[in-house]
């Protein structure tokens, strides 16, 4: 089996990106939160892809706003949070926690993360190493707190970051510049940040993607994967809102 990942950056004020999984052979794909269904044909048919599955991370418009589109004129396959049904009534496979499924022969693995949204999953593959995990974790950040409480975001941080080291992160948002300011000010004299913090807006100079990260680097720069309690989580999240 083999598998490449590809980005369509949505260039939209949130600064979202779009992530297809492509099975190299048959040149299949899975489209992953698409914000718009244009971008996403468009893509498919400059590198000559056939869409076969969207995976849902959450219900939030920039992150299913694309699927109607993209179902009007043909059948896919739409998985997503099945305690979001509500939000997102075209759910063709609604999912929660320790479900799985395949693409190609590759096994999903699915998480239940609330915090950012009750429903938020993300989209587990231990065989590509990658984690798609929408807005709960972010590069050097996290998702703000909108329907969840402190206590359950914490613990889906914790979730994920016991997932391997070696895992990539692949969020939706091109945020990480900001989040790197926001960790600076959190701890001013952790040498790995400052090191990042420099690299980020080197990349971002250039015009370069700066994701996906790893689960080992948001474990040394990630100011949320670092606290140790839940009460800790909401005092910089809190101070993440108004910064």
């Amino acid at each position: 089996m083999n598998f490449k990942i590809h980005v369509i950056d949505v260039k939209n004020q949130l600064q979202n990106y779009i992530w297809l999984i492509e099975e190299t052979e048959s040149h299949d794909v899975v489209a992953i939160d698409p914000t718009e269904a244009h971008l996403v044909e468009d893509y498919c048919a400059t590198h000559q892809l056939h869409l076969k599955q969207v995976w849902l991370t959450h219900w939030h418009k920039d992150h299913i706003g694309g699927v109607p589109e993209l179902i009007a004129s043909q059948q896919i396959p739409i998985y997503g949070p099945r305690a979001e049904l509500s939000h997102i009534p075209f759910l063709t496979h609604p999912l929660q926690n320790d479900d799985h499924f395949k693409f190609h022969g590759l096994k999903i693995d699915i998480i239940a993360v609330p915090g950012h949204t009750l429903g938020h999953i993300v989209y587990f593959i231990d065989e590509l190493d990658s984690v798609f995990c929408g807005d709960t974790l972010f590069a050097m950040g996290c998702g703000r707190m909108f329907e969840g409480t402190a206590e359950q975001f914490y613990h889906s941080l914790n979730r994920l970051a016991a997932l391997p080291p070696r895992t990539k992160v692949y969020c939706t948002h091109e945020y990480t510049l900001s989040n790197a300011k926001f960790a600076l000010h959190i701890e001013p004299k952790n040498l790995a940040i400052q090191q990042r913090a420099e690299d980020i807006q080197n990349m971002r100079d250039l015009g370069k993607i700066t994701l996906p990260s790893t689960i080992e680097l948001e474990l040394e720069t990630n100011p949320f994967l670092r606290v140790e309690s839940a009460d800790e989580f909401a005092r910089i999240r809190a101070l993440k809102d108004n910064f």
